[in-house]
């Protein structure tokens, strides 16, 4: 639960992980679940066929894959606070995707219709939103890949002006290059930074 989160040692919630989904417009079924590395900011998003399990699922094992397996995903993901949104509903099966041992707790999820409990990863949600200018169901793996590089690039002053990409890449060094170049995410430099729709539509 979250009040269960909350009992964690601070230093446990703050260096705990999200995992949520953005959704597109009533017409698309196509959406993006976005697994959310507080401490540095880092984000991805993952284009899955539904807002259901067994998709959602599929697109976090690509994250688990690129990573090479559940060793390497318990120590990349830690402590990880989930939406409570139905796509996130088979417990045993989240926690296991993210590595988490027999008997202990380290999945936790927000209470319901307090999506904000999770933050940071929330108003990445927003940024997301604002740069996928298209219908969901027109997306590539290439253009998230594409926006996350952008997002993830962008200087961030809680980090002392560092990128977020940048900053996990220190915390977790083979980890983070393995999983940045599966999926596709490159570390912009500021000049090629380009925060508006336009750098999908182009």
């Amino acid at each position: 639960s979250h009040d269960g989160f909350l009992k964690l040692p601070e230093g446990v919630r703050d260096s705990a992980r999200g995992t949520g989904t953005v959704e597109g417009t009533s017409e698309d079924t196509l959406c993006l679940p976005t697994p959310y590395h507080r401490p540095s900011g880092f984000q991805l998003a993952i284009p899955v066929a539904s807002q259901t399990v067994g998709p959602v699922l599929a697109g976090l094992g690509l994250v688990r894959d690129a990573l090479g397996g559940e060793g390497a995903m318990r120590r990349v993901f830690g402590c990880v606070l989930a939406d409570n949104g139905t796509e996130f509903s088979d417990e045993g099966a989240l926690a296991k995707m993210f590595g988490e041992a027999p008997g202990e707790a380290k999945l936790y999820y927000c209470d319901p219709n307090h999506a904000e409990q999770k933050g940071g990863c929330e108003r990445n949600h927003s940024e997301i939103r604002k740069l996928l200018g298209i219908r969901f169901d027109r997306l590539a793996r290439a253009d998230c890949a594409l926006v996350m590089s952008q997002v993830n690039s962008e200087p961030r002053g809680k980090l002392a002006w560092m990128a977020p990409s940048r900053v996990l890449r220190a915390a977790f060094g083979d980890d983070a290059a393995r999983l940045l170049d599966a999926l596709g995410i490159e570390g912009l430099p500021p000049d090629e930074l380009d925060l508006t729709p336009a750098c999908v539509e182009r």
